[in-house]
């Protein structure tokens, strides 16, 4: 490979000195108090807080993952993570408002809004601790792999780890500077410059003489990999070694996980930096809309150029190894781009890869800081000694998730399954802690703890493997949580009364509360709620799959899906707008 140039290095210079002055210029408004540093003041438009959860889940490593899904099981194999748009849509019109509603700081301060006594408190510190420091560090760590291999492929003459320090070192210093007013704008300019390199990228993949001479993606390809939906079968391919998305994997992602798995960006019910960018939102009409957004792009826009480049990466590079199929995206990257739109690219990377770190530092410091230094260690210090606080647990968080990339971790892969099967069972709580007074402080504890204890049991005395152990973990977690749940004493009434107060939930698990409560207004219309979640899941799946067949060249089942997508974003749109807008205050 030829080494960078100077135009390639304009580029790449070029985005880090406009990341630096972005957080330069707000860096004074992040000062001023914690609210600020963690949530923008409360006043993001949803354009800007629904780019950032986009960009924030647009890391290094996702587009390399999407291509080994399409490589080991065809389209169809990003089943995987479409499946979680149920989820997404459950957050939009379920969570979003009351997120913004419950006026707190962080989801984690949740936790005692909701439940009382020394289990809430030792459930928020813990979740501070475990979720803030050590789950982030492995996230961190990940993301800081995936930017590492594209280093070491596209840019040898550079030393990656040096190269991977560097990068953190200052991506931590502007999101410790500017907080997340400067973690935002910059998301949305990392957003655009992301997604325009991998357009460009997948455009030049598709004209390169290896897929021309081949007759094109579909003449050098079988038929089945083009497939949106699993065929359930058994068919693989002599080529390139891939194989249909089994069965019992799409059933374990499309009935179980995406309600049941805490997964960063896909939690159930909202939480993380999702939920922190629906709180920093101007109002509950905002929140609302910039979830919708970030769904809407997340899983319609983003996907189909990473697919494209992984389809390319089998017919150019059909003998990678199966563990090495990820690594095609680069390969591909290495092989199309000239000079100038290497750097380009590699900026592109960049861009993806330090939105998902800024937003990961000030989230995971958001925990640390407001969830258990000023909880249980200084109560009583001023605003100016918080911000202090937070500008260094950010470097110290940032260093400890340097520590965790070299030293701890082997591969994306099994940090991503680890997280996933450790958090199984877990979102039966998270979602319905806000709609059933009965769960307490303990349930949650308890969905903590039973799936860790179940994967460490099937891990070490069974040979049953993911995803068949998502079903497992599960079910006992759901039993063990109901359990637990009657034999300890429910929350304290009046704690009960003050959350119900505060989020005006509603809802027919909460009447033990509410009839206490007449003069509280409470939410209405869960059936029109459930309608609305229905269209929404019609709506993005139309939508990104009319996307796919204008892009394979079907226009007519493009125009059924797009018009389909339309016609549900119509019908939601009316519904919000009958139900009133003025009422997302």
């Amino acid at each position: 490979m030829e080494q960078l140039n100077l135009l390639d290095y304009s580029f790449i210079v070029g985005y880090l000195l406009l990341t630096l002055v972005i957080g330069l210029w707000f860096s004074s408004r992040a000062s001023e108090n914690v609210g600020e540093f963690f949530l923008s003041g409360r006043q993001l438009p949803w354009w800007i807080a629904g780019t950032g959860m986009v960009a924030t889940t647009f890391a290094a490593d996702t587009p390399l993952a999407v291509a080994g899904f399409v490589a080991k099981n065809g389209i169809a194999g990003n089943w995987v993570w479409w499946t979680f748009v149920s989820g997404g849509m459950l957050t939009v019109f379920f969570f979003a408002r009351l997120w913004r509603r419950a006026e707190i700081l962080t989801d984690l301060e949740f936790i005692e809004l909701r439940y009382s006594g020394p289990a809430a408190r030792f459930l928020r510190g813990f979740k501070a601790l475990y979720f803030g420091l050590f789950i982030n560090a492995v996230i961190i760590g990940w993301v800081n792999l995936a930017m590492y291999k594209i280093i070491r492929i596209m840019v040898p003459e550079l030393n990656p780890e040096l190269t991977i320090v560097a990068l953190v070192l200052l991506t931590t210093f502007y999101s410790g500077l500017s907080g997340l007013w400067g973690v935002s704008i910059t998301d949305a300019v990392q957003f655009v410059i992301a997604m325009a390199g991998c357009i460009i990228l997948a455009v030049l993949a598709v004209q390169s003489p290896a897929v021309v001479n081949a007759g094109g993606l579909t003449k050098a390809l079988p038929a089945w990999m083009f497939d949106f939906f699993p065929t359930f079968s058994s068919k693989g391919s002599s080529i390139t070694g891939a194989v249909a998305l089994p069965f019992i994997s799409f059933a374990a992602m499309a009935f179980v996980q995406w309600w049941s798995s805490w997964y960063p960006g896909a939690e159930p019910g909202g939480g993380g930096y999702i939920a922190q960018r629906m709180m920093s939102a101007k109002n509950e009409k905002h929140s609302l809309l910039a979830t919708l957004w970030f769904t809407v792009a997340h899983y319609c826009l983003r996907p189909w150029p990473w697919i494209i480049v992984g389809l390319v990466s089998l017919v150019m590079f059909p003998d990678l190894p199966m563990n090495q199929k990820e690594d095609g995206f680069v390969y591909v990257m290495k092989a199309v781009l000239p000079p100038g739109l290497k750097g380009l690219l590699i900026a592109a990377f960049l861009a993806a890869y330090m939105s998902t770190l800024s937003t990961h530092l000030n989230w995971g410091t958001s925990y640390l800081i407001n969830d258990f230094y000023k909880r249980f260690i200084k109560t009583d210090a001023n605003s100016d000694h918080y911000v202090n606080a937070a500008k260094i647990t950010t470097f110290l968080t940032a260093a400890f998730a340097l520590y965790i990339t070299f030293f701890v971790l082997d591969t994306i892969t099994g940090a991503w399954e680890f997280i996933i099967q450790c958090g199984a069972g877990t979102g039966f709580v998270l979602i319905l802690r806000w709609f059933w007074w009965r769960l307490n402080a303990w349930s949650e504890i308890t969905s903590m703890v039973a799936p860790f204890a179940v994967f460490t049991w099937i891990k070490f005395f069974t040979a049953i493997t993911f995803p068949f152990s998502i079903f497992i973990i599960v079910a006992v977690t759901i039993i063990a949580t109901l359990i637990v749940t009657y034999l300890t004493a429910p929350t304290e009434t009046a704690q009960l009364e003050t959350f119900y107060r505060t989020t005006r939930v509603g809802g027919v698990l909460w009447k033990k509360i509410s009839k206490n409560l007449p003069e509280v207004e409470s939410d209405t219309g869960f059936v029109m709620l459930f309608v609305d979640w229905a269209l929404g899941i019609i709506m993005i799946y139309t939508i990104l799959f009319g996307t796919g067949k204008l892009i394979f060249g079907d226009t007519l089942q493009a125009a059924l899906y797009l018009g389909a997508g339309l016609i549900a974003g119509t019908l939601i749109f009316a519904d919000l707008n009958r139900r009133g807008w003025n009422n997302l205050n």
